[in-house]
């Protein structure tokens, strides 16, 4: 009888045993793994910026405004800087697709260097945004930028009017296959090129950058009897157009307008020493790249072109 006693005893141990591994509900573990397949949430959301140079405060500016309004989001953003060289943005992009990204921002240095990149994003199912400057090619959800034909339009009837509709111009054109130096060449010549007095003698490209600026514009000076006005596709070419007119003691005689309304621009607006630029809104542009990507990543639809506001700063 003892013996049966303590066998019972056992099994009875045994199924209190069995009982206290298993307190998990059936099925509670596929219930979990059903709940995280549902979606990345919005604070797990990684997104790439790969930025054309951040050696020109323009863009220094716009990368600042996506990483903080990500910041803000939640969101993990990587920064990669091309160095104004499109092999390098290649480079770049198909390093950032490697990192597991929800969203791909760029912003190209050469519109149709870039489109194999993003068609590597396409292949990769990584939707992509263009920001600032569009893309020649490529599958793109949506393109956030200022309207650079309305800023060339806005510049070249400043010029206009500053000189009476009658002069001789100098345009210093950004780097060539950029959209932005066709966007705005095109439109100052819409405008210009509509007026019998005004004549463009020079229009040479200087690459967005000051020290080039100044150099393409002590050249046309030497080759260049009589100038009037200067448009510069950026501040950073008019700035340094404005030293070289400054340092041959013509800038009192010409009219100078950049794009883009950096610190340094507005400041020489202020001085006197450029006479009028573009405004565009690099933070804002960067903070709707971040909240359209967040909007993409999570699977809601935007806009195909989502417009930021322009004006004209002048010293009045």
């Amino acid at each position: 009888m003892s013996k049966w006693i303590k066998r019972l005893g056992l099994l009875t141990l045994l199924l209190v045993v069995i009982s206290a591994c298993s307190t998990e509900k059936p099925g509670s573990s596929d219930e979990n793994e059903g709940d995280s397949s549902e979606g990345r949430s919005d604070d797990s959301i990684k997104i790439g910026l790969s930025v054309s140079t951040l050696n020109n405060p323009f863009f220094v500016s716009l990368r600042d405004g996506a990483e903080a309004a990500a910041e803000e989001a939640g969101y993990e953003i990587v920064t990669a800087d091309a160095q104004n060289d499109a092999s390098t943005q290649l480079s770049d992009i198909e390093d950032l697709l490697q990192q597991d990204i929800d969203v791909l921002l760029v912003n190209p240095t050469d519109s149709e260097a870039v489109v194999s990149a993003i068609e590597s994003a396409n292949d990769s199912g990584v939707p992509v945004i263009t920001v600032d400057r569009s893309a020649d090619g490529g599958e793109v959800v949506t393109h956030i930028a200022s309207d650079n034909v309305a800023g060339g339009e806005m510049a070249g009837k400043f010029i206009a009017e500053q000189l009476g509709e009658s002069g001789k111009l100098v345009e210093l054109e950004g780097i060539p296959g950029a959209s932005a130096t066709r966007e705005r060449g095109e439109g100052f010549h819409n405008i210009v090129d509509g007026i019998d007095g005004l004549e463009v003698i020079a229009n040479q490209s200087a690459n967005f950058d000051r020290a080039e600026g100044l150099t393409v514009m002590e050249n046309i000076i030497q080759s260049s009897d009589q100038i009037d006005a200067v448009f510069a596709h950026n501040d950073e070419m008019a700035l340094g157009a404005v030293q070289a007119l400054e340092s041959n003691g013509m800038l009192e005689d010409v009219v100078v307008v950049g794009f883009d309304a950096t610190d340094d621009a507005r400041a020489a607006v202020k001085e006197g020493r450029m006479d009028a630029t573009v405004a565009q809104q690099p933070e804002l542009i960067g903070q709707k790249a971040i909240d359209a990507a967040g909007k993409v990543a999570s699977g809601e639809s935007v806009d195909e072109f989502i417009p930021v506001e322009l004006q004209l700063v002048t010293a009045e």
